[in-house]
């Protein structure tokens, strides 16, 4: 979870419409036919959009899944073996609303960005060792659309229509160009609701290249894919229960969730445990008594955050669900940005905080890229239509069955891995720590934190699993895992679709598999990579010192960008 919503979606327009324009409608994509007669359109990628290796194939286009509603994907075969032979993996980011090309661009996709304006390969991309599917969901988010309409991108994040094409003279500077229809009918409003169009994307992909879909599938995402990984997955194996004439039954062997938002009543509580009580494991404690007061009141007090979202739980009413979460964030979640000026996703950083990487915006609203990959529309980094259909619902403060769709996975012998940064406020692992005791695993009491063993020989968190559960807290990382702990994160997807233990990857996991250890993970690495100056945009993040490196060089013959450094935008409700 982010701040609220009027003030996320604020800082993304600011960052995010710099330089765009009118989108010609492409004419290169490829029309066929997938699964469940949905219509599929798609092109080759040419080498050196994103991935650089000549003999790696990518794929990008749109599933439409209904009228009106034209879904982006972008697929990446597996670098290291026969990508006809290697299983399949989906990423999509969360929000809601906020558009997977986080995750290709920032995470664990691929290629990176440089602030020269280079693509760099990314050799900790999860690609590496699985096809890669990234998908922008649900419609109008990310390069996803319903209509393409021509319009102006106000400072909060509106979208206004232009006639004839024509930009006025009172639109923002670069916010002209073409962007989704904005309407909130013709895009989901839940969890639950949007999970049958990403099951039509994935029938429609998988009916267009049936040579990357023959073997197993896994899921993997993060902040709001705590709701999204659940609730998809329970549904996807609820399809295949129906045997469907025309569809595909989709193997489902993993689940993967980082830093995700599942049990607001838990995970509300845990913005107290992180900055008050308990405390969090950098031994900082950033408020003084009196905030701290005020902080326990409204969480605790009568009528406060905790009766408001059991109010919600009780009822499932629109209204009073939305109270509660507009509420829990105004007066539990933000009052950590209203005091301390630090960066939700990595509490280790002032704000405006350079990290992770977000350069590549203004490259995905080029006309090159947009060519490249068929773009219909302009990019924008989360969806102020999404995000306000969810809050209609008040999707954001529902527990929405995800801990009973986590526990039925499980029932069917799918490999379920959690894992938080922890230096994240936002999605903080405390509270996943809280919701992973919940779900209550078969064999999970018994089990013990371990240290993770990875090829670096560099202790980078601990895990407990038992069986296909597992849950890893990963040491100096925020938000985006991989961002931060690339090797490890990389390590620990690799070890969970192979079907190996988290902790070593040299085990097959059987259901009897329990880790040995301490039944809490203790381990304080206190607050030396805390900065106490705003960092400097320019700069790099360094993964071995876990702390801001030199500043970017550009390469030898390199063009400098024409425009200024800025910091990587928030984006929306609960983030990345």
């Amino acid at each position: 979870m982010s701040s609220p919503l009027t003030r996320s979606l604020l800082l993304v327009a600011a960052a995010s419409h710099g330089i765009a324009q009118f989108v010609p409608p492409p004419t290169s994509l490829k029309e066929v036919t997938g699964h469940l007669d949905i219509p599929v359109r798609y092109k080759e990628v040419p080498t050196g959009i994103c991935e650089l290796d000549p003999d790696v194939k990518s794929y990008s286009g749109y599933v439409d899944v209904a009228e009106d509603q034209h879904i982006f994907f972008w697929f990446f075969e597996a670098r290291n073996q026969d990508p006809e032979e290697a299983d399949l993996t989906v990423w999509i980011n969360g929000g809601p609303g906020s558009s997977s090309m986080i995750g290709l661009w920032e995470e664990l996709g691929p290629c990176r960005y440089d602030p020269f304006g280079n693509v760099l390969s990314n050799e900790y991309s999860w690609s590496n060792v699985s096809n890669l599917l990234v998908i922008d969901q649900p419609t109008q988010v990310g390069f996803s659309y319903s209509k393409p309409v021509d319009a102006w991108q106000s400072n909060d994040g509106h979208i206004v229509t232009v006639a004839d094409g024509v930009c006025p003279d009172y639109a923002p500077e670069g916010s002209c160009g073409t962007y989704s229809y904005p309407n909130i009918t013709l895009t989901a409003n839940s969890t639950a609701n949007a999970a049958p169009n990403f099951y039509r994307t994935l029938q429609g992909f998988m009916g267009a290249f049936p040579q990357y879909s023959r073997n197993a599938f896994h899921f993997a995402t993060e902040s709001y894919g705590g709701h999204y990984g659940p609730i998809f997955n329970k549904y996807i194996e609820e399809q295949n229960a129906k045997n469907i004439s025309g569809a595909k039954e989709i193997q489902l062997q993993s689940v993967l969730i980082g830093n995700g938002w599942f049990d607001p009543l838990l995970q509300y509580q845990a913005y107290y445990n992180f900055t008050v009580f308990p405390g969090n494991t950098y031994d900082w404690f950033p408020f003084n008594e009196s905030i701290e007061s005020m902080f326990y009141n409204n969480v605790y007090g009568p009528g406060n955050c905790v009766d408001k979202l059991k109010d919600c739980y009780a009822t499932q009413d629109n209204v009073i669900c939305n109270d509660a979460d507009s509420f829990c964030a105004y007066m539990v979640e933000s009052v950590y940005d209203d005091i301390l000026g630090r960066d939700e996703y990595d509490s280790r950083e002032l704000t405006p905080d350079p990290f992770p990487y977000g350069f590549y915006l203004d490259y995905l609203n080029s006309p090159k890229l947009q060519e490249a990959i068929g773009a219909y529309t302009n990019f924008s980094t989360s969806s102020n239509v999404v995000g306000q259909a969810f809050e209609n619902t008040g999707d954001d403060s529902r527990e929405a069955g995800t801990v009973e769709a986590i526990r039925y996975l499980i029932s069917k012998n799918i490999t379920v891995a959690i894992y938080a940064g922890d230096s994240d406020y936002n999605c903080n692992w405390l509270g996943g720590e809280a919701v992973v005791e919940e779900i209550a695993a078969p064999g999970y009491a018994d089990a013990g934190y371990t240290d993770l063993i990875t090829s670096d020989n560099i202790t980078h968190g601990q895990v407990k699993q038992a069986g296909k559960f597992s849950f890893t807290r990963i040491y100096e990382s925020g938000h985006e895992v991989p961002f931060y702990q690339p090797l490890a994160a990389l390590e620990l997807f690799e070890r969970v679709i192979k079907g190996y233990d988290v902790k070593t990857g040299k085990d097959i996991v059987q259901a009897e598999y329990v880790t040995q250890g301490t039944p809490k993970s203790t381990y304080h690495q206190g607050n030396s990579t805390f900065q106490w100056t705003v960092t400097p945009s320019n700069a790099t993040y360094d993964v071995n010192t876990n702390k801001p490196g030199a500043a970017w060089q550009p390469p030898q013959q390199a063009v400098l960008m024409k425009r200024s450094f800025k910091s990587r935008p928030v984006a929306g409700r609960r983030g990345r």
